[in-house]
């Protein structure tokens, strides 16, 4: 079982890299000092391949969270 739970969480880990690298850059620069930066809620709204990537982010990191805490506990 400990074998299995490994695998899947090693499967994760390289999900949740290749996901995050995979993400754009979001370079504000000091623009971000004086607000011309965007908003909290202006960032929250991207849609397509980026919003994608980041929900695939967040499922991956939330796997790999409870896989560690199973992990654990075998």
């Amino acid at each position: 079982m400990s074998v299995v739970v490994g695998i899947l969480l090693i499967i994760a880990a390289l999900v949740m890299v290749v996901t995050v690298l995979l993400q754009s850059s979001e370079k504000a620069g000091i623009g971000a000092v004086s607000g011309a930066a965007e908003t909290f809620f202006g960032k929250n709204k991207a849609s397509g391949m980026e919003a994608k990537l980041a929900l695939i982010t967040k499922i991956s990191a939330a796997v790999f969270v409870v896989l560690c805490i199973v992990f654990m506990f075998l």
